[in-house]
């Protein structure tokens, strides 16, 4: 049990180490346990895209407004966005749907040093409430979404926006191009190996997960967030086959 002034003890990650069982991928108390470190290691760029979410938080928020991290898991792009938040009026929410993710996560926001109130919600990001929001973040949360649920989440949230509003979409994407696709899969594993995960861990993790992240091209992901309902999207971060959008609602 973590003790009162002590950040939860993060393990690394070895989930995938031996051989298992197969089964679809789950953020349970196992994978709560060792989040930082399968994040850092597996997804490229992901230690730069939170820093800039606090950059991005402080260009777009408005003052007495609602700011969303939908996914919180255990909080990184919420802690980033409330360090982004220089208004006191401002009402920040995180909302995941794994308890072991919100339980670690309240852990973080105690220890942390700003005194921006943080709301968190253990609850379906698909039926949380949304309201008078000014920035939104999904940091790596649609892909696991299913996908015939997107369009109606995404309408959700641009229609909560604010004029002037952003979301940050981050996204694993697909590509149309099977070369591409294919160099872009092998540079990722490279990626991997490079932070000491083994060819087991590797396989054994995109069998676990490829029935539960479905990822889809930019082009998609563009269409979807204009039909939405917001008038500019662009990529502000891209390494491999992860980026992060800008999705912009202008009035």
């Amino acid at each position: 049990m973590t003790k009162p002034g002590q950040p939860p003890k993060q393990e690394t990650d070895r989930l995938f180490a031996t051989e298992r069982r197969p089964e679809d991928f789950r953020f349970d108390a196992s994978v709560a346990r060792v989040f930082p470190d399968m994040i850092r290691r597996s997804v490229p760029g992901y230690t730069t895209i939170i820093p800039m979410i606090e950059v991005i938080t402080e260009q777009y928020v408005q003052a007495g407004s609602h700011c969303y991290d939908l996914g919180c898991s255990l909080g990184a792009s919420t802690l980033a966005m409330r360090h982004g938040i220089p208004h006191a009026d401002c009402i920040l929410v995180g909302v995941d749907n794994s308890e072991a993710m919100i339980e670690r996560c309240e852990h973080y926001i105690a220890l942390d040093d700003s005194e921006l109130p943080v709301t968190l919600r253990c609850e379906d990001i698909l039926e949380t409430e949304l309201s008078d929001a000014s920035v939104t973040t999904l940091n790596f949360t649609l892909q696991f979404v299913p996908p015939d649920q997107r369009s109606e989440l995404l309408t959700r949230i641009a229609q909560a926006t604010r004029p002037g509003g952003v979301l940050i979409l981050s996204e694993k994407i697909g590509f149309d191009s099977d070369q591409e696709q294919d160099i872009q899969t092998r540079l990722h594993h490279e990626f991997k190996r490079a932070n000491g995960y083994s060819d087991l861990e590797i396989s054994q993790k995109r069998s676990a997960i490829e029935q539960v992240l479905i990822p889809e091209t930019l082009a998609a992901h563009k269409e979807r967030l204009l039909a939405a309902g917001f008038d500019q999207v662009l990529i502000w971060y891209q390494c491999f086959n992860f980026v992060s959008m800008l999705a912009i609602k202008s009035h």
